[in-house]
């Protein structure tokens, strides 16, 4: 019997090809209306921190360098108040084979679908994965397959997703582009479904944990060098699994007093599915497009239960602008000779002013870089802004309006932070979880432990937070 291929038959079927897909029966770890055990999952579902770092040292994956950026330091400090200016170190994730942190999840994911016997593996995403995916599957002898939102509707694609494009085709996968809209996920599943590969997705228990060797190794290195954990490290944020993973790494290194800060380019009052603003951004990741829906509402995923859980680690979130994040990826080349990608110079970019804020005996680090290529350099990415018609110019950074404009500081003092009120982001989740209740009644004391630990919060304030939604009903 033919199957109906149609986008309603087979968004319907997406639970049971996600099942076939991944291996997980996610159904054993629900409990309440709302609740489910997180920890049971990483678990059960998941590898152990050892096994991890075997699998990932099997393939030449982490143990990467620690770098002190020590003339970025200086540069913080001439402008940071007397007595104040981190040390600023960067964990140089591009040493990882594919050049970014993402390896240590594909390794993981990729490794797992060799061990259950899939014949390859298929992963969606426009970025550093998707190259990540492709290089583990080519060393485990795997077929895979990326599916990639490439173009808008004139089939005009961005500088640095042809990049990437570039990088998995490098490694023998097939790349499935498509224009932005809906059809991604309908393509995903029905590729799923009629190869029977693997869903390598960024948010599984043994993908995010795959990460948590970043964090753990950190704390290893910082020790080592300096003799403590680091007072502060900063994540480029967006999907959730960076922060989740590094900051689950950090506790598992006994690390729980460094200071976990996410760190988004602010692309606010752009839509990330909209065929007008696609091509009006210059950041396809790590972004507050990504970032923010995300932490409020994680299981937005390609899985059932989504692994990577933001708001139960984040401390702080900070957002910069866009022409910042090139300005210090300049810096980063000139000052330091390291010439690497933009995600990770998001966060560099924000802990160049949080170190203003610290004391000169603590220490912040970057927690990742990514590779550079002819797509992610600052300068096809801001010719590309000109002939979107984005102007681009110097002066006051809070000045910029994505997609209308980027603006370059006058000079590292116009550099700036902003705060983003994470109890906004937590009433947020509250709200968004209600939604997926018939009533009040329905949630359970368990529901309400579960989203206090979600929100990193108590049971008072989500008890606060709902009785305020009850009342706006």
């Amino acid at each position: 019997m033919t199957l109906d291929m149609s986008y309603e038959a087979v968004m319907g079927r997406k639970n049971e090809i996600m099942k076939k897909a991944i291996g997980i029966d996610y159904s054993e770890f629900e409990s309440g209306s709302l609740s489910f055990d997180y920890e049971r999952m990483m678990h059960e579902a998941g590898y152990s921190l050892e096994e991890i770092r075997d699998i990932q040292g099997a393939t030449g994956v982490g143990n990467t360098p620690l770098l002190e950026l020590r003339n970025i330091t200086a540069l913080a400090r001439k402008y940071a108040p007397s007595g104040k200016g981190a040390r600023i170190f960067v964990k140089d994730e591009a040493s990882n084979p594919s050049g970014s942190f993402k390896a240590r999840r594909a390794a993981t994911a990729v490794y797992h679908a060799k061990k259950h016997g899939y014949k390859g593996v298929i992963a969606a995403t426009s970025g550093n994965y998707g190259a990540a995916v492709a290089s583990q599957a080519a060393m485990q002898g795997l077929k895979c397959i990326i599916v990639q939102e490439c173009y808008d509707s004139r089939m005009i694609g961005q500088p640095e997703i042809l990049e990437k494009q570039r990088a998995c085709e490098a490694y023998g996968a097939e790349v499935v582009q498509l224009t932005v809209g809906p059809e991604l996920f309908y393509t995903f599943l029905s590729l799923l479904e009629e190869t029977g590969y693997f869903n390598a997705s960024l948010y599984t228990p043994f993908g995010i944990a795959g990460v948590e060797t970043l964090g753990y190794e950190l704390a290893e290195q910082f020790r080592e060098r300096i003799g403590s954990a680091p007072d502060a490290v900063v994540v480029t944020h967006a999907g959730g699994g960076n922060v989740t993973g590094t900051a689950r790494g950090l506790i598992k290194a006994d690390a729980e007093d460094t200071l976990v800060v996410g760190a988004s380019v602010d692309l606010s009052g752009l839509h990330m599915a909209s065929d007008h603003d696609f091509n009006r951004k210059s950041f396809t990741t790590g972004h507050t497009g990504f970032g923010i829906p995300f932490a409020t509402w994680p299981d937005r995923a390609d899985v059932p239960r989504n692994a990577a859980r933001p708001l139960r680690y984040l401390d702080r979130y900070l957002l910069v602008k866009q022409g910042e994040v090139f300005y210090m990826t300049e810096a980063l080349a000139i000052l330091e000779g390291l010439e690497r990608g933009p995600a990770g110079n998001t966060s560099l970019t924000a802990a160049f002013v949080l170190a203003q804020e610290m004391d000169r005996d603590q220490t912040i680090v970057v927690q990742e870089t990514e590779y550079t290529g002819a797509g992610k350099h600052p300068m096809p990415q801001i010719s590309f802004a000109k002939k979107n018609g984005v102007e681009v110019l110097f002066g006051d950074p809070d000045t910029e309006v994505p997609g209308k404009n980027i603006v370059f500081p006058e000079n590292p003092s116009a550099i700036k932070i902003r705060e983003f009120d994470l109890d906004k982001a937590r009433r947020s989740y509250i709200r968004n979880s209600m939604a997926k209740v018939c009533c009040h009644s329905c949630v359970s004391d368990d529901d309400v432990a579960f989203m206090a630990a979600e929100t990193k919060t108590d049971e008072g304030f989500v008890r606060s937070v709902m009785e305020e939604l009850k009342a706006s009903e």
